[in-house]
């Protein structure tokens, strides 16, 4: 990234309130590697013994959490950095309770369904925080307060110094320098230009500060670029949304994410993906991406009255989301129009041959069952594209649909870090350059094309607090050669 290519910053927002970046804009979900629910539990503050013994969480290991990121990535991302995400995660989890205080929940509204009287996990992650992103944020920013670490807003940050090869400051003088600003989707130029056309139409989800100043200081002193730039971490993001940045009140409940037990059609009334191909963790990244591409940016998701009572309240409550309602789906395709909907016959059609590929599938396939907490196989027959799981007729009135777009999370593309001390490595020689280090949405090669949810924030934990060890052994030494 050209250092040209990086925009003003928006000095005309109050930075304060805008503390904790997209952090504070996420669920505060982690993934991390456990050995099953009673490994949990000593993280977690919401579950009472009465109810432990009607919860099933199955372990995740090692192995399922480095093959969910290589098979999403397609097999690109760099093997050491997700060596170090995986083999640090739980570990990293126990010192964000321990040190920092972060109020760790099991995430019963976003993460598990009651399924015969039992709360079942899915998705291979359980964890959350307590308000979310906000509470996450709360916590750092209490602990900050605690250890006496002082905080500057209003600050923009515009140049790295150097000194004899080593970062020794950012625009006022100190002896590290750990980047943590995100990457650039806040900057609709620089998405245009490294993810392709239409991306300056995509909806920001969290803060519009990221908009590539970091990289573009890192590379000003040598930094070397790595990771997919052309690609992105978007999801269904609620379309009355504002454009350029996210709400702070609402953060992450404009996601809209419960698109396998519905379908999703574009304004041509015609599905463009396969809602039941795996949990949402696993889809919801690449699914923001493929509204994009649908004619204005736009799709709807659609329910019926059975769907609904599995919807998410956060997300599809009645303050949160606006629902266009309907008793068939010949009305609901008329009410549709004023929102976009081009072809009433078409939307009609589509859910005429979906609602009959269900029925097709359940009478050729009478044992399947249909439970949201496992991929449960109950799919459509004759239909493309399929929905594999999931798959019952929308019929039971009224119907009702939610209009959506992309909200664009974070950027993929960044800076090449050295994955055990989280240095930044140098374009030229490829070894650490002394005095500068980076984690958090500003680290390239971890993520490629999708991202399994919950990924992004124990990444960023990892690598922070591997960074701020190694900046503070360098300060350390720094001052130990000053002694001396």
């Amino acid at each position: 990234m050209s250092e040209s290519a990086s925009s003003e910053p928006h000095d005309h927002y109050d930075c304060i309130t805008w503390a904790g970046g997209n952090g504070f804009f996420t669920a505060g979900a982690h993934r991390t590697v456990h050995a099953g629910l009673s490994d949990l539990l000593p993280l977690v503050e919401n579950v009472p013994p009465a109810i432990v013994a009607r919860i099933d969480v199955e372990p995740y290991t090692a192995e399922q959490f480095t093959y969910d990121i290589m098979l999403l990535s397609g097999g690109r991302s760099d093997v050491g950095l997700v060596r170090t995400v995986v083999q640090g995660s739980r570990e990293t989890l126990e010192w964000l309770k321990r040190e920092v205080g972060v109020p760790f929940t099991l995430s019963f509204n976003r993460q598990a369904y009651e399924v015969d009287g039992r709360q079942k996990f899915w998705g291979g992650m359980a964890l959350s925080t307590r308000d979310g992103g906000k509470g996450l944020i709360a916590a750092h920013r209490a602990a900050l307060e605690r250890a006496g670490v002082e905080t500057w807003f209003e600050v923009p940050a515009r140049e790295l110094i150097c000194k004899n090869g080593a970062v020794v400051g950012v625009a006022m003088r100190a002896t590290t320098v750990v980047l943590a600003a995100g990457g650039y989707e806040s900057n609709a130029a620089l998405r245009k230009q490294h993810l392709g056309q239409g991306w300056e139409n995509a909806r920001v989800r969290g803060t519009p500060y990221n908009t590539g100043d970091g990289i573009s200081m890192a590379c000003a002193v040598g930094a070397r670029l790595a990771g997919d730039w052309a690609g992105c971490h978007a999801t269904c993001w609620d379309a009355h949304a504002p454009m350029d940045r996210g709400v702070r009140e609402v953060s992450n409940q404009y996601t809209k994410s419960c698109y396998p037990l519905g379908i999703m059609v574009n304004t041509r009334g015609e599905r463009f993906v396969d809602e039941g191909a795996d949990f949402r963790n696993f889809t919801y990244a690449a699914y923001g991406k493929a509204i994009l591409r649908q004619p204005c940016g736009l799709a709807f998701q659609i329910f019926d009255l059975r769907a609904a009572r599995w919807l998410r309240e956060e997300e599809y409550g009645d303050r949160v989301a606006t629902k266009i309602w309907a008793n068939n789906a010949g009305e609901l395709a008329r009410k549709l129009v004023p929102h976009g909907l081009e072809d009433v016959e078409g939307f009609i059609r589509t859910l005429e041959v979906y609602n009959r590929a269900t029925r097709v599938f359940a009478a050729a396939h009478p044992s399947h069952k249909w439970d949201p907490a496992v991929k449960d196989g109950v799919g459509t027959l004759g239909l493309s594209p399929p929905k594999s799981n999931w798959a019952l007729p929308l019929e039971e009135a009224p119907l009702f649909a939610v209009e959506v777009a992309c909200g664009v999370t974070f950027t993929f593309g960044g800076l090449a870090i050295d994955p055990e001390t989280s240095s930044v490595l140098g374009e030229e020689s490829g070894n650490p350059i002394p005095g500068l280090y980076c984690t958090g949405e500003m680290v390239g090669g971890l993520w490629y094309d999708n991202y399994p949810g919950g990924s992004g924030l124990t990444a960023g934990a990892v690598f922070g607090r591997i960074a701020g060890r190694e900046a503070a052994r360098g300060l350390e030494r720094n001052l130990n050669v000053a002694d001396t």
